[in-house]
């Protein structure tokens, strides 16, 4: 099983990435949420100059967020400055497009655009919104023609399977791992969580900070899949959503995202103390090292080849120290 690891994209995302390719991972995926993060694709630039090794790519493109030509340039680009280490995802948006008051694409709409963007990729004059075009880049410009890149799809139900079957090289899940996963030859696993230390009890002041911001992705996916009814079903739910009510009901959805990945928002915290926190190694990967290295040799059985973490909280180092070593046993 491949280690990678992923960074909710920041201004210091490429130097965690230098970081975790010393580490030894490898690869690094940034998350595209412009509504909180600076561009992603400018984000890999910087750091394919600062590394010689990682693999790197957006984990993962929300179509709409770009036209296909504009994502076909940018992975043309970066495949020049890190020739044989680029992949990319695709995915139908969660934060990246609920944050922003949408719900997630069609499937049908991104079978046309990752249609689109490969056919541009490898030269051809395709037709997109009425219009004919190709990419046009020069020598010096961008990688020639064509651009071959693996492409992973995230992808939850039978629809999108089928077309990460059909489009991609693999899928990329989180959260949880279909049975189906043993279908694709490579599967991605994003995760959240943090190693204890020797000693340390279950919930503490680090643990809460390093694992939390994964833990309170049960809340925010409950409720922007699930409703309200959905998240009071989970301990801590009832606070939860007594903080969410007090905005405005058109505004809300601004305030379930906010510090999401990266810190607790008050919602999160109120979930937290009210015992929702109870359940961090339930939702996250959580645990001494070796219930850690227990719990991804349990995801390889399922069919995962590529272990994806997320660090969170102060000690980002501290973060991906521990985990790869437990990782790799």
């Amino acid at each position: 099983m491949e280690i990678s690891c992923a960074f909710p994209t920041t201004l210091d995302s490429p130097e965690w990435v230098k970081v975790a390719e010393d580490l030894g991972y490898d690869r690094a995926w940034l998350y595209d949420t412009p509504q909180q993060s600076p561009d992603v694709w400018m984000s890999l630039a910087l750091a394919a100059e600062r590394t010689e090794r990682i693999g790197l790519g957006p984990g993962v493109l929300i179509p709409t967020l770009r036209h296909p030509m504009v994502n076909a340039a940018a992975t043309a680009a970066l495949v020049a400055m890190a020739p044989g280490r680029v992949v990319i995802g695709f995915g139908t948006g969660f934060t990246g497009r609920r944050a922003m008051g949408y719900g997630a694409i069609t499937w049908g709409f991104m079978r046309r655009y990752i249609e689109a963007y490969t056919a541009l990729l490898r030269g051809d004059t395709i037709e997109w919104e009425g219009a004919r075009m190709r990419m046009l880049h020069p020598a010096g410009s961008a990688a020639p023609r064509p651009v071959e890149v693996p492409i992973i799809i995230s992808a939850f139900g039978p629809k999108g399977r089928a077309i990460a079957h059909e489009l991609g090289d693999g899928l990329f899940a989180s959260v949880d791992v279909a049975a189906e996963a043993k279908e694709f030859p490579w599967v991605s696993y994003l995760y959240w969580g943090t190693v204890r230390d020797e000693g340390e009890v279950p919930g503490s002041e680090r643990e809460r900070s390093a694992a939390g911001p994964g833990w309170a992705l049960a809340y925010h996916g409950a409720y922007e899949l699930g409703g309200p009814q959905a998240v009071r079903a989970i301990p801590g739910g009832e606070q939860w959503l007594a903080v969410l009510d007090e905005q405005p009901e058109i505004e809300r959805h601004l305030h379930v995202h906010v510090g999401h990945c990266i810190e607790l928002n008050d919602a999160d915290r109120a979930a937290w103390k009210a015992g929702g926190g109870a359940l961090v190694d339930q939702v996250t990967v959580t645990g001494t090292a070796d219930e850690v290295r227990r719990r991804l040799d349990a995801l390889g059985e399922q069919g995962v080849t590529e272990a994806v973490y997320q660090p969170a909280g102060p000690d980002i180092r501290r973060e991906l120290e521990l985990m790869i070593t437990a990782a790799r046993g």
